[in-house]
C-alpha cells in the first residue's frame, strides 16, 4: 500500500513597507522608460532579494522632484524572509537616496492606494537662501500675510471639487476631495504648509501653495480663495509651487 504524502503549500504574503527618498535626482515615484524612477529602483531590488518579479502598489505617485517620508507600497511574494531582511537586504540593494524603514505582513485584501483613508502632505519655503538644503524648500523672498493664507485654508476645508487646483486633463473619475485639515504656521526664515485629505489630485497641493502664496504676498492681486474654489477652472488658480519644497509625510490606514 503506498503511503500519501500531504502537500504542503506556503501562504502567499502580502508585504507593506514604509518608504522614505529624496526625489532630487528622481523622475518621480512611477516607473517610466529611460528615466530613473523610485519604483524602478525598490522593484530592482527586491527582485533580486527574493528571487521574483515584484511589481509594488505605491499609496501615491509623487512627482519629479518631490520627497518622501512616509511613502507606503505593498507587494505579493511567496519569499518567506523575515521581516527585517526586507528591510536590511532591500536596503542593501537601493541606492543612498531612497530607504525602507519598516516592513510588516498585512491581509490579503490591503492595497496601499485604495486602502488608503488620509494623506499628509507638508510644504516647506524658505526666506532666506541656502547653500545647505537648499533642495528641501522653495526660496520666496518676499514677506507673506500667514493670516490671509490661513484664511485660504480655512476655505478648502470639507469636500469640494478641486478642479481649479488640479493639472489640466487629469484622467480621474472625479475632482472630489475632503480635506480634513490644513494649517500654516511661520517660523524663523521658514513658513510651512500640512494639508491632509483623503485623496489628493495631480499637483494639487502645489498649486493650492501657489494660490496661497499670491494670495498672501502683499505685492500681488489674487482672486478670493473661495471664488478660484467655485471656478473650477485650473486657469482661476495660481501658479504651480516648485517641486522641490513637497514631501509626502505619511499615509494612514484604518
Amino acid at each position: 500500500m503506498k503511503k500519501l504524502r500531504r502537500v504542503f503549500r506556503m501562504t502567499r504574503r502580502n508585504i507593506k513597507l514604509i518608504v522614505e527618498y529624496d526625489g532630487t535626482e528622481f523622475c518621480g515615484y512611477q516607473i517610466q522608460q529611460n528615466d530613473r524612477t523610485v519604483q524602478a529602483e525598490l522593484e530592482r531590488s527586491l527582485s533580486m532579494l527574493t528571487n521574483e518579479q515584484v511589481r509594488l502598489t505605491a499609496a501615491g505617485r509623487t512627482d519629479s522632484g518631490v520627497h518622501a517620508l512616509g511613502q507606503v507600497v505593498n507587494f505579493k511574494t511567496d519569499s518567506q524572509l523575515p521581516l527585517d531582511v526586507f528591510i536590511r537586504g532591500g536596503n542593501t540593494r537601493l541606492p543612498r537616496d531612497v530607504r525602507i524603514v519598516a516592513a510588516e505582513d498585512v491581509a490579503d485584501d490591503f492595497n496601499a492606494r485604495y486602502s488608503a483613508r488620509r494623506r499628509t502632505y507638508r510644504y516647506f519655503i524658505t526666506t532666506k537662501t541656502k547653500a545647505i538644503g537648499r533642495q528641501y524648500a522653495w526660496y520666496y523672498w518676499n514677506e507673506l500675510d500667514i493670516e490671509k493664507m490661513n484664511a485660504c485654508c480655512t476655505d478648502i476645508l470639507g469636500e469640494h471639487d478641486f478642479s481649479s487646483f488640479c493639472q489640466a486633463k487629469s484622467e480621474v473619475d472625479n475632482y472630489l476631495c475632503d480635506v480634513r485639515y490644513a494649517h500654516w504656521q511661520q517660523l524663523k526664515n521658514e513658513y510651512i504648509f500640512e494639508i491632509q485629505a483623503n485623496r489628493f489630485l495631480h499637483n494639487m497641493v502645489r498649486t493650492l501653495v501657489g494660490t496661497m502664496v499670491e494670495i498672501g504676498d502683499p505685492r500681488l492681486q489674487s482672486a478670493e480663495m473661495k471664488d478660484i474654489l467655485l471656478a473650477e477652472d485650473r486657469t482661476a488658480a495660481g501658479p504651480t509651487a516648485p517641486a522641490l519644497g513637497l514631501f509626502l509625510m505619511s499615509v494612514d490606514y484604518e
